[in-house]
């Protein structure tokens, strides 16, 4: 018999805590980011009732349709972060995790001047150099935090990456940890706090949290495998806007 969700959370719940437990770790440091992408509101409101209070989409536009339907939540943005979405964001979002680029950064930061809306924002990492993603270099990543603190209106928390899947959880946590050393560098390098690491998805999430993991983003482990025909918002032919 399949699995229900709130049997899914528990599971995660007790892995997310004994890695914790194996690396020194306190629960309460790691919040689970439930990935709700292309899962209808009806699915996502009973995994708000059964306990999930963060939820993690992909797409600005699709979180926009889907939250007015839903119970109250935590949404996160842990996709990229297009320029001329950023108003509709911030309308929204309590976290941006996918920040990749020094002109979207600037767009944040001029938005942000204006509604004074403050999210807390991570900056994706590229750790694996993969061609295909997203994501700063490290070398990269030093200017985007150099152009953030210039601007001053822009709430640097931390860095995000999504290593290559590999069958294998072991094989994603040199990644980890090097994401983790690179958080530890900047630090020092610009005297600057940033606490989070997004890190960890549903394959390999235990093994990021005993690297450090602040943040898990599990779609997967919680949902199940997502059905063919996902669930997607419509959009109005005269407008920017999205409706269901």
């Amino acid at each position: 018999m399949e699995k229900t969700f709130s049997e899914r959370l528990a599971e995660a719940e007790e892995r997310i805590e004994a890695a914790c437990a194996r690396s020194g770790r306190a629960r309460s440091e790691v919040t689970l980011v439930a990935v709700t992408k292309t899962w209808p509101p009806e699915i996502v409101s009973e995994a708000i009732r059964e306990g999930a209070a963060t939820l993690g989409e992909n797409r600005v536009q699709e979180a926009l349709a889907k939250a007015p339907l839903c119970p109250s939540a935590d949404w996160h943005l842990i996709g990229p972060l297009q320029k001329n979405k950023v108003r509709h964001a911030l309308s929204l979002f309590s976290t941006l995790h996918a920040i990749d680029s020094i002109d979207t950064l600037e767009a944040l930061a001029r938005v942000q001047e204006q509604t004074g809306a403050r999210p807390d924002v991570m900056l994706e990492v590229n750790v694996a150099a993969e061609p295909t993603k997203h994501g700063f270099t490290p070398a990269g990543v030093r200017d985007a935090i150099r152009a953030a603190l210039e601007r001053g209106e822009v709430r640097l928390c931390g860095l995000m990456c999504m290593p290559p899947w590999e069958p294998d959880p072991e094989a994603s946590r040199p990644r980890f940890r090097a994401l983790r050393e690179l958080r530890d560098s900047l630090e020092r390098e610009f005297g600057i706090g940033l606490p989070s690491l997004s890190m960890g998805t549903s394959g390999d999430y235990a093994v990021a949290v005993e690297e450090g993991s602040t943040h898990v983003r599990l779609g997967t482990a919680l949902f199940g495998r997502r059905n063919a025909a996902a669930w997607k918002p419509e959009r109005s032919p005269d407008s920017d806007s999205y409706f269901v």
